[in-house]
């Protein structure tokens, strides 16, 4: 039986840990530890970062220019503050492989609903969904389905139905209408093609750091992987369980990067104006789309800590 890919045989996420804050790089105690959890027919690799005596359980959920090993600053400063992490590789990102014709935007939120289940099947702990970029819509559709989440943490929130958020996700405006549009009408013709990420969106723009950014385009695990045009198209048509006005199932936290050259702020606002639960929206000074910056991510930090020990008691609830 041939073993399953371990990021030790795929080291490109060590690259990234220089353009992150030094309090937010891995070390060899803070580095996750890999698991795979078996779920419908896949191998979903999961980042875990253990910390027995947390209250809760934080999912940390990638989006469509990362995966999982990315995401470990958010780790980091988890387990710093006494909080535990399971961050999954989703379906066709990171480790985790999946057959070209099931990749779907709805396969994401399945897993991520299955994957709640299952964390809370595990210890009982409450759980808390903390999603970036793309992320952000995932964790809070799969609260919506879900319903078994006591918190939800975005960096930014946009709902793809509207014109203009697609106007603004696709690399031109061209592609943004058009060509979206075109994937909808020919999608029995459209939907196995593969598309490239990086062509497709504004992943030059995920970073305001050059570097960082070209890095993203060009790795394959993450901002650089070609997907189905399949995946593109359910991304832009899921529907919610609820809408934002229905949502009001746990508080909400919004922290949207300040200077975000990716998604404007304008689009995580109407979003979130439109949500019926408890919320808060933090702007991060000097932050782009994917957050490194000082003071930003130092905000970002003091934001998500507060909430958690807001969060604290409804867990203490259902435990």
């Amino acid at each position: 039986m041939t073993s399953l890919p371990s990021y030790d045989q795929h080291p490109v996420w060590r690259r990234y840990q220089p353009h992150f804050p030094e309090g937010m790089r891995c070390t060899p105690s803070s580095t996750p530890r890999e698991e795979y959890w078996s779920w419908r027919g896949l191998d979903v690799h999961i980042d875990r970062l253990a910390v027995p005596s947390s209250p809760v359980k934080v999912i940390v959920l990638h989006g469509a220019g990362a995966y999982g090993r990315v995401m470990a600053p958010a780790a980091v400063l988890a387990q710093r503050y006494g909080y535990e992490t399971v961050t999954p590789d989703l379906p066709g990102y990171g480790l985790t492989r999946v057959p070209w014709r099931r990749m779907t935007y709805g396969l994401w939120v399945d897993c991520v609903v299955d994957l709640i289940e299952a964390e809370r099947a595990r210890d009982g702990r409450p759980i808390v969904l903390f999603g970036v970029s793309l992320g952000g819509l995932l964790a809070y559709q799969a609260a919506a389905r879900s319903r078994n989440i006591v918190g939800l943490v975005a960096t930014t929130l946009a709902d793809p139905r509207e014109r203009e958020v697609r106007r603004g996700f696709a690399r031109t405006p061209l592609l943004g209408s058009a060509g979206l549009w075109l994937l909808e009408k020919l999608a029995p013709l459209t939907d196995g093609l593969p598309l490239p990420m990086a062509l497709m969106s504004k992943m030059h723009r995920i970073s305001n750091k050059p570097e960082l950014s070209k890095l993203v385009k060009s790795d394959r695990l993450g901002g650089g992987s070609w997907v189905p045009a399949r995946f593109l198209r359910t991304l832009m048509s899921t529907a919610p369980d609820l809408e934002p006005e229905e949502f009001d199932l746990c508080p909400v936290l919004l922290a949207h990067p300040g200077v975000d050259r990716m998604t404007d702020i304008a689009l995580s606002r109407r979003f979130f104006e439109r949500l019926a639960a408890p919320k808060r929206m933090v702007v991060l000074d000097g932050a782009s789309h994917m957050p490194t910056e000082h003071p930003g991510v130092d905000q970002l930090e003091a934001a998500v800590i507060e909430f958690m020990s807001q969060v604290a008691p409804i867990a203490r609830a259902m435990n």
